[in-house]
């Protein structure tokens, strides 16, 4: 068990790299760097003095508005730290104060920042996805899932969907699904293994086909309604990270249950 007073802290520290994940979400979609120049506003680009950064905090004081030029400040910041701080509270909840727990928080702040720029422009940006893949691996090799679940995560994850996408595309004639999404899935893959990426499959198609399928049918645009994909992906792939073992379980059980019924066994 990880006393409170560690808690609050990993919390703040959530804070802090959640204001960090909030840059990345803005720039890496304008191909900017994420280092430099500072913050500054995005409206009359003048560089925020240190209590202007502090995360949730300054929002609030400031009430979402620039100090000089008084353009509203996007919920999703605070939003985003808020967010950030929850997850590492979450993971070293569930994980403790260890090497694994570090990876998970890696991951989990990968998928954070690809949730808010699809949920935004519908992409999901190499420069995330790709070194993710890397990563997962190699901490793979040290760390659970293993190195062959997670190389097997990755052609499962890369693979399948891109399978499925390939026969949407010449039976309807147009992509349904895009190269970011499968890079994703094998980002997920590599970090979680191949168990976890069938379920992250799963459910984030479920929520597809149910949010997604209503969106299409409020939307206007009908079928031509653009769904982030990746958005579903990164839920799912949160929720098989931290219920790990229990997702597995239901997961194994569903298909025992699934085998008996098809008369499979």
């Amino acid at each position: 068990m990880t006393d409170m007073a560690t808690l609050g802290l990993v919390f703040v520290f959530g804070l802090v790299v959640g204001s960090f994940l909030n840059v990345c979400i803005y720039r890496l979609p304008l191909g900017q760097s994420v280092a430099w120049p500072g913050s500054r506003c995005t409206s009359c680009s003048r560089a925020l003095a240190w209590f202007e950064n502090i995360p949730v905090l300054s929002w609030t004081v400031l009430r979402g508005r620039c100090r000089t030029c008084q353009t509203s400040i996007s919920w999703m910041y605070p939003a985003v730290e808020l967010l950030t701080g929850v997850l590492f509270v979450a993971t070293v909840a569930v994980y403790g104060l260890t090497p694994l727990a570090a990876v998970r928080v890696i991951f989990a702040c990968a998928l954070v920042v690809l949730f808010f720029i699809d949920y935004e422009h519908q992409i999901l940006p190499n420069v995330i996805t790709l070194p993710g893949i890397v990563v997962g691996v190699i901490c793979s090799v040290f760390l659970a899932p293993g190195w062959t679940s997670s190389l097997l995560g990755v052609v499962i994850g890369g693979l399948f969907p891109w399978a499925v996408a390939e026969g949407y595309a010449r039976i309807r004639g147009r992509e349904g699904m895009g190269m970011g999404d499968l890079k994703m899935f094998a980002m997920v893959g590599a970090f979680l293994g191949w168990p976890l990426v069938w379920v992250t499959l799963i459910v984030s198609s479920v929520l597809g086909i149910v949010i997604g399928g209503t969106a299409l049918v409020v939307s206007r645009r009908g079928m031509e309604t653009r769904i982030p994909f990746g958005t579903f992906i990164a839920v799912a792939a949160l929720v098989c990270a931290l219920w790990e073992a229990r997702v597995l379980a239901l997961y194994e059980s569903a298909l025992a249950g699934y085998m008996r019924w098809a008369g499979l066994v």
